[in-house]
């Protein structure tokens, strides 16, 4: 039984399209009143392996935890340098869209690109993205780290649901062939 395999980000952003504050800090997200966890353990269980860029694992790394968050799902992360995998961790830097194809075609539950920006903007430009979920802070920054680069592509989405949490809005859409 083989079931479709789809990529969707799940991220969390400002009303005004930042992932992050300049120092990529993140204390501006927590200010804001949520619920429970707003969905995340729901999102978590439908997804079986985790894609991370080289800075947002590496700013996970910094952040302290008792062990790695992505302990219990294959974990891949994006980079340009060599680096030998480690027990959590595969290190890709080879072609994305072969190795999304490769990842796809294998029996298994969603991809999750966690991010950052700049793998997204890969994965968007390859149009290797199925699925956004993206839950709106009642914040506005006015600068930090873009959700979405300014780019030569487009993407035409398809509204699947949306509800909040609290002061939270979560808007969950699908990219239209």
């Amino acid at each position: 039984m083989n079931i479709k395999r789809n990529v969707v980000l799940f991220i969390a952003s400002s009303l005004d399209g930042y992932i992050a504050a300049k120092d990529e800090s993140l204390e501006w997200l927590y200010n804001v009143e949520g619920e429970g966890d707003n969905g995340f353990s729901e999102f978590y269980e439908t997804v079986d392996t985790v894609l991370l860029g080289r800075r947002t694992y590496d700013w996970v790394m910094n952040q302290e935890m008792e062990e790695f968050p992505y302990k219990n799902k294959q974990c891949y992360v994006f980079t340009r340098a060599s680096n030998k995998d480690i027990e959590d961790v595969k290190f890709v830097n080879g072609s994305v869209t072969k190795f999304i194809e490769r990842l796809k075609s294998q029996d298994g539950k969603n991809i999750w690109i966690v991010g950052g920006g700049e793998l997204l903007h890969s994965f968007i430009q390859e149009k290797l993205v199925d699925e956004l979920i993206i839950t709106v802070a009642p914040t506005i920054l006015g600068k930090g780290i873009p959700l979405f680069r300014e780019g030569d592509y487009q993407l035409d989405l398809s509204l699947k649901g949306m509800r909040n949490f609290n002061q939270f809005v979560e808007l969950y859409y699908e990219v239209k062939n």
